[in-house]
């Protein structure tokens, strides 16, 4: 069977086999993150709707399922803000009840935290993994451009709000982003937001490969230790020492022979790939990141977009 929302399993250097839901199209999101490296947002929304039908999202899973498959995870993320999705808890209670035997991870951009409903429909959930890269308004703007009406202040109480409500584990993401949020001063903010949130663990996350604006550039050592230094006294690590992808036993060597014989040919936008592979474009990106990191593929900003091409 064809999977339209479900992708995977893939293999997650936080999460290990990680079985991906995509509960919104292609770059639904409420943020246009200038790090982002599925691309530019083109659909830019705080608003809540059934955006892929509930039915269609339970069909899917009752068939990979039903063959109880070795999983570390089932992971709502994707291509966009999953909690934009009106269903999401509905997803997640029937999941408890069908299938409690997996674990469940939720990815989000933290955006909606501000709504009781949101904070709600999650408390089913084992692991979420919010993102917070500023406290400072003008940062937040800068980094994330955020959908209109969506301000830090709101998202850090609901953040604070969560917390006491879920029993789970949050573990919690900030993207460093050179020359904005790794300042002094910002970094004292954050540890002082983090003390009121008290996640159970902070991951300290930079570039791969190129993001949306090609003048984000990676993290320096310097700057890791520099934060990890200023966060002494909380759970934090970079995600950078996670597990090689390569050492999961699902990582699939076929799709790195294809995507590499697909573009030796012609250079190829991540859509590209995904259409020509037809691999959704959340799992390709795993492996794309991989093929960077081991400098097999470069990546070059044209007017289209980011095209990847192999280094030999």
């Amino acid at each position: 069977m064809k999977y339209k929302h479900l992708f995977g399993p893939v293999p997650s250097r936080r999460l290990g086999l990680s079985l991906g839901i995509d509960p919104v199209p292609y770059k639904t999101c409420s943020f246009d993150c200038v790090y982002c490296e599925c691309g530019a947002t083109t659909k830019l929304t705080a608003a809540r709707n059934e955006y892929i039908p509930v039915d269609e999202i339970i069909s899917e899973l009752d068939s990979f399922l039903s063959s109880n498959p070795t999983l570390d995870y089932i992971t709502f993320s994707g291509s966009g803000e999953p909690t934009l999705n009106i269903v999401i808890g509905r997803v997640l209670s029937y999941l408890k009840k069908n299938f409690s035997q997996y674990k469940i991870a939720v990815l989000t951009n933290s955006s909606l935290f501000s709504d009781p409903e949101v904070r709600e429909e999650l408390l089913l959930a084992d692991v979420i993994m919010p993102s917070l890269d500023a406290v400072s308004e003008n940062v937040f703007q800068k980094i994330n451009r955020p959908a209109s009406g969506i301000n830090i202040s709101e998202i850090i109480n609901g953040l604070i709000d969560f917390r006491k409500e879920f029993s789970g584990k949050i573990w919690l993401e900030i993207f460093i982003i050179t020359g904005i949020n790794d300042t002094d001063e910002e970094i004292e903010k954050l540890h002082a937001v983090l003390n009121k949130i008290n996640p159970d663990l902070i991951q300290l996350n930079s570039l791969d490969r190129p993001g949306t604006e090609n003048w984000v550039v990676p993290a320096d050592e310097e700057t890791l230790e520099k934060f990890k230094k200023k966060f002494a006294d909380l759970p934090v690590v970079t995600i950078s020492n996670y597990q090689n992808r390569e050492k999961i036993g699902s990582y699939n060597l076929k799709i790195e022979d294809a995507i590499l014989s697909t573009i030796s040919r012609r250079p190829c936008t991540a859509e590209d790939l995904s259409e020509i592979l037809d691999i959704h474009i959340a799992e390709l990106n795993k492996y794309l990141d991989t093929l960077h990191e081991n400098g097999r593929i470069e990546a070059v900003k044209k007017p289209r977009g980011i095209f990847f091409k192999t280094t030999v």
